[in-house]
């Protein structure tokens, strides 16, 4: 698995959630649910890589 390609991925989630959490009343009404979900979305999958990186860290 490529560590840093993961950890970029990681981070990014979390920026887009946070700027999405911060700029969520200058958003126009169509946009905010889809970008939500694909924040949401992004963001769970980056706690599963946290997740299998370290369960697979010994090996």
């Amino acid at each position: 698995m490529n560590t840093e390609a993961s950890l970029i991925f990681i981070i990014a989630a979390f920026v887009l959630g946070g700027v999405i959490l911060m700029y969520r009343n200058s958003l126009s009404a169509p946009l905010r649910r889809p970008l939500a979900i694909t924040a949401i979305v992004f963001i769970l999958f980056a706690f599963f890589l946290i997740v299998y990186s370290f369960t697979t860290m010994g090996s």
